[in-house]
């Protein structure tokens, strides 16, 4: 009786971590297939079935994108999205998003593409996909009409204007001879302040993101010289997800064509008076 119970006991034993380890091992398996990524991509054909793209952008940074008096989003990157999307065929769909998780949101399939003043950087190269540069983003300095001011140089001894905060004066900064010359930087709360004091002779120079400056010069034509100087640049470029490549050459092959035959050029001349696409 001892004998037969013992057996029963080893059995019920086994049995139990058998089961254990099934079950174990069902368990990891699972949350390893929950866990994995998608290797899924939107493709062209994706894009071409749903008749659209999303683009996400800021809608409060003038001239690229941004809400007029009648609460539209209007802008230069919008007007080349519209474009760019009538010649593929489909239509955009405008998603303002927190710019500060835009990679977030297209990786996340929340948009399809970031149009909006978005810098190239190598570091964002790790995460997405650009097209090439499409315009080219200068620290311009701007100076009064007839001014005696040239070059940087003449700078030496001027009251410069900046907006506070911004990367004009990032950039200022960082040209320590040209920034050590100077009688006196002089920080506004924003750039048209800053415009309206140049043009009143309270400053002699204002620096300026290029895409915001001109586009603001451009409603006071004879008013401002933009000189050939500046302070760096940096290239602007769409952003799509690194898998959607074949939607990426389409698009940069329609970017391509409005270059070519000035469509590009138009909607800058639209927006900041001038051509400046790259």
């Amino acid at each position: 009786m001892k004998k037969i119970l013992i057996t029963f006991l080893m059995i019920t034993l086994v049995a139990s971590l058998l089961l254990t380890g099934c079950s174990g091992s069902g368990a990891t398996k699972s949350s390893t297939e929950d866990t994995k990524p998608s290797q899924s991509d939107t493709s062209l054909e994706d894009i071409k079935k749903a008749g659209k793209f999303v683009v996400g952008l800021d809608d409060s940074f003038p001239p690229m994108g941004f809400r007029n008096e009648k609460d539209e989003i209007v802008g230069f990157d919008v007007d080349m999205a519209k474009e760019a999307a009538k010649r593929m065929g489909v239509e955009i769909e405008l998603k303002p998003i927190d710019w500060d998780s835009k990679v977030l949101e297209l990786n996340g399939k929340k948009i399809d593409v970031i149009w909006n003043g978005l810098t190239i950087t190598e570091e964002r190269k790790k995460e997405i996909a650009f097209t090439k540069p499409y315009l080219e983003n200068r620290q311009i300095i701007v100076v009064a009409a007839g001014s005696d001011i040239k070059t940087k140089a003449d700078l030496a001894g001027k009251k410069v204007g900046v907006q506070s905060g911004s990367s004009s004066m990032d950039a200022l900064e960082k040209d320590e001879k040209t920034l050590k010359s100077l009688e006196e930087v002089v920080e506004f709360g924003n750039n048209t302040e800053a415009l309206m004091d140049l043009k009143i002779g309270r400053i002699d120079a204002v620096v300026v993101d290029e895409v915001v400056g001109r586009y603001y010069i451009s409603k006071k034509p004879g008013e401002y010289t933009v000189l050939e100087d500046h302070f760096g640049s940096e290239e602007y470029g769409v952003g799509l997800r690194l898998g959607d490549q074949a939607f990426l050459s389409e698009l940069q092959k329609v970017l391509d064509e409005m270059k070519k035959d000035g469509t590009s050029a138009k909607i800058s001349k639209k927006w900041f008076g001038e051509d400046i696409v790259k």
